[in-house]
């Protein structure tokens, strides 16, 4: 086997053609929807790669409690310079998942902090927050227009208000509901995870935070029914002050 037990690890260098190609050839959706999946799964190789070389690297270390079939010397043969590349391994392991961790909680955290502005406001699908600041973002719930659960919700500053036309007041809203609808935070999680796991993978991030903007902007344009008022112009001022959480 020798140094194909690495593949899994090197495999994520092909990532950034991968994701030009799928930022420009194909539909914003299909390219999310992809793109987002590559990224799981390639990060969740990444991670296993990582924790069979860990196990394997330092089974015959004093005291490790692993069964002695994992110090097995055909099983160990597999691995080049098993020992150095199994603490190497149970470092890079750990770097990994303090990283995905971290994302995880700074998800939580924000998220907190985004529910917690809007206490006291009217329980309404847009919450409107007095800040001359322009920004807007959505706040994921439970479920978008169902019955049950905690629905989601669009949040724009009057900052933000006063700075649109009407019809660019439409785009924003379309936008930002289409965020809702998508359920685009979970495949910019997917892939925030995924590049944590395996650093080779931040192509594919990045590609997904565009590629689900994109996708917000063609719903935003169907909806309008004109795609001159969704305009590059006005669509990529409103991406610049819109974070979907």
């Amino acid at each position: 086997m020798g140094v194909f037990v690495f593949l899994p690890l090197v495999l994520p260098l092909t990532a950034w053609p991968v994701a030009r190609l799928a930022e420009h050839r194909l539909h914003p959706r299909t390219a999310t929807l992809l793109l987002a999946g590559v990224a799981a799964v390639l990060g969740l190789c990444s991670t296993l790669c990582l924790g069979l070389l860990a196990i394997v690297g330092t089974a015959q270390l004093p005291g490790n409690p692993l069964p002695d079939s994992w110090a097995d010397p055909a099983v160990r043969a597999a691995v080049p310079h098993d020992e150095v590349v199994g603490k190497a391994a149970v470092g890079a392991l750990a770097v990994a998942c303090t990283a995905c961790v971290g994302l995880l909680l700074r998800h939580h955290r924000v998220r907190r902090r985004a529910a917690r502005a809007l206490r006291g406001l009217p329980p309404t699908e847009v919450a409107v927050l007095p800040d001359a600041l322009p920004y807007a973002y959505t706040l994921p719930g439970r479920g978008y227009r169902r019955r049950s659960g905690r629905p989601g919700r669009v949040v724009v500053s009057t900052g933000m208000l006063a700075g649109l036309t009407s019809r660019e007041r439409r785009v924003l809203f379309a936008h930002e509901r289409a965020h809702l609808v998508g359920r685009h935070h979970r495949y910019l999680l997917l892939a925030g995870l995924a590049a944590r796991a395996n650093p080779f993978l931040r192509p594919l991030g990045t590609a997904v935070g565009y590629t689900v903007e994109r996708w917000a902007d063609e719903e935003a344009a169907g909806v309008v029914g004109d795609r001159r008022v969704a305009a590059p112009s006005c669509v990529t001022f409103i991406c610049l002050v819109c974070a979907s959480t």
